[in-house]
């Protein structure tokens, strides 16, 4: 299970808020952390609206392009980011929204390259990751599945095979409504025959990506924050750093939770067989040579018997000896 801390631009454009969030997301035990890479006039029109809400976490005055332009960190920081990742021990990841971000990042050896939601119909976009031929993770919000396929053909097409891709299904909303988030959609992913499926979760707490890893997610990806009431679009989206810690430690736990899928006796159960199980046993006190009879012999704890299964191979034997009340029989 890889589990990515979402930084995104929740460290509105502050180098040293990145920094502290690299370190919050090592603490909570996250495999990696994840910002996001723009040049915003190369993603952004003057033209383009915010989300609505955008309008509702920074307001309608500020177009979209120059609240991307406040909280976008320079393509220079990257490299730095990396390398403190490195030292930290935790993976470092972005997503690039450009093709320029995309040069900046090739150049940073990343384990994978996360493509948003929003670049899924981005022909020239997918077309230069693909060509890489390397590791991708793709969010699918706001997508059909055959809207899904078709970009997964493309990066095919440039040279990503699909074992090579992982799809996470995701609702591209801020907070995400419960009733929107459909889990079982990965099961429709899984169809495309890539690598893996996972989630990427909007929604407020950590019920839903806890939930999404029991249902066999493979990545789990959520947005966090040092502080929930910092300005930015994001952060009312986001965990906290103490959730954030909350939510890797239950995704874990589901993660042994789920085992093999074989049904065996486990170790740590094996003992209470005895104890749970239950045994033939006389019924009352039985005499040599009497025919044991649903009338002379029960069944009751403990399990350390004959197991009451041989029941009909019992009944109509005699017994061997004397039987006390309550004593495990012998044949």
């Amino acid at each position: 299970m890889i589990i990515i801390a979402e930084a995104g631009v929740n460290h509105n454009g502050s180098f040293d808020l990145a920094v502290k969030m690299i370190e919050a997301a090592a603490q909570a035990g996250a495999d990696y952390v994840k910002f996001q890479t723009a040049v915003p006039e190369l993603v952004i029109s003057s033209i383009a609206p915010k989300a609505e809400y955008q309008k509702e976490t920074t307001g309608a005055e500020q177009s979209q392009l120059e609240m991307c332009k406040a909280i976008h960190l320079p393509l220079s920081d990257y490299a730095r980011l990396a390398e403190l990742c490195r030292q930290r021990g935790i993976g470092f990841m972005s997503t690039p929204f450009d093709l320029e971000s995309i040069d900046c990042l090739a150049a940073l050896d990343m384990d994978y390259w996360k493509i948003p939601s929003g670049e899924i119909t981005n022909l020239p976009y997918l077309r230069k990751i693909g060509a890489r031929g390397e590791r991708v993770i793709m969010s699918t919000g706001m997508s059909t599945l055959d809207e899904v396929e078709e970009a997964v053909n493309v990066l095919e097409k440039s040279g990503t095979p699909r074992k090579n891709i992982i799809l996470l299904h995701c609702t591209t909303q801020y907070p995400t409504p419960y009733a929107d988030v459909n889990l079982r959609a990965m099961k429709a992913l899984e169809k495309l025959g890539c690598a893996a499926v996972g989630y990427s979760d909007h929604t407020c707490g950590i019920e839903v990506p806890v939930a999404a890893a029991a249902l066999g997610a493979t990545v789990i990806e959520k947005h966090f924050t040092l502080d929930k009431s910092l300005p930015g679009p994001d952060h009312r989206a986001s965990l906290d750093p103490d959730e954030l810690a909350a939510m890797v430690s239950a995704v874990r736990h589901i993660e042994q939770a789920l085992g093999s899928g074989d049904k065996i006796v486990a170790e740590t159960e094996r003992p209470n067989i005895e104890v749970a199980r239950k045994s033939i046993v006389a019924a009352r006190d039985i005499a040599q040579g009497e025919v044991f009879t649903e009338e002379n012999i029960t069944v009751k704890r403990p399990g350390s018997g004959i197991s009451p299964m041989s029941w009909d191979s019992v009944i109509g034997q005699k017994a061997k000896r004397a039987f006390a009340y309550d004593q495990l029989i012998e044949i």
